[in-house]
């Protein structure tokens, strides 16, 4: 039997059965492609060029380190005067880290979950999430009360659900609309 979708038709097939998770995770497996280490790194390399004809446009100097971590592609670029790609709490870096995924569904018509760090920013932001998680965890337990914390990214609840996840007696959850959701952290059920 020959394939004839279209990579578009194929990419809301499989955000539609992944989005509706109560139909059943078989479907979902079915419809989901794993990439392979090949797969991502492929992903991870372009990136990197797109990254480097950034930097190139905006004359700014940066090493790019690629790689494959944790199962999705990463993209690294560190040298001085990065900041400006970074941008206030990040938004920059999470615009580019978009425009980055996008180069590389244009390239292989697949979408990515590529990961892309400028300057160490997320990983000192991590560091500075895990206290402020482990501090919300603190007064969940010595009051009882839940703990609404600001509006953050995708990736910085992400780092928030992970350390509260780890810690038994509480749980996390996510409330709100883009650009103002927010972490919940309550005492567990």
């Amino acid at each position: 039997m020959t394939d004839t979708s279209t990579p578009d038709s194929s990419v809301s097939e499989a955000t539609e059965a992944t989005s509706s998770s109560s139909e059943g995770t078989e479907e979902t497996k079915k419809t989901e492609t794993v990439a392979s280490d090949g797969d991502l790194f492929r992903q991870s390399e372009i990136a990197a060029d797109y990254m480097e004809g950034l930097l190139d446009i905006l004359d700014y100097d940066g090493d790019i380190d690629e790689l494959v971590s944790a199962g999705r592609p990463m993209v690294e670029v560190v040298g001085g005067r990065l900041q400006p790609l970074v941008g206030q709490r990040g938004a920059t870096l999470e615009a580019l880290q978009e425009l980055t995924r996008l180069a590389i569904f244009r390239a292989t018509g697949s979408p990515s979950r590529l990961l892309l760090d400028i300057g160490g920013y997320r990983a000192s932001r991590r560091k500075e999430l895990a206290a402020v998680a482990r501090n919300a965890v603190e007064k969940v337990k010595e009051h009882g009360d839940p703990v609404r914390l600001e509006p953050m990214s995708a990736f910085e609840r992400k780092c928030v659900h992970d350390v509260v996840n780890a810690i038994p007696g509480v749980q996390s959850e996510s409330e709100g609309v883009e650009p103002n959701r927010r972490i919940v952290v309550r005492v567990a059920d």
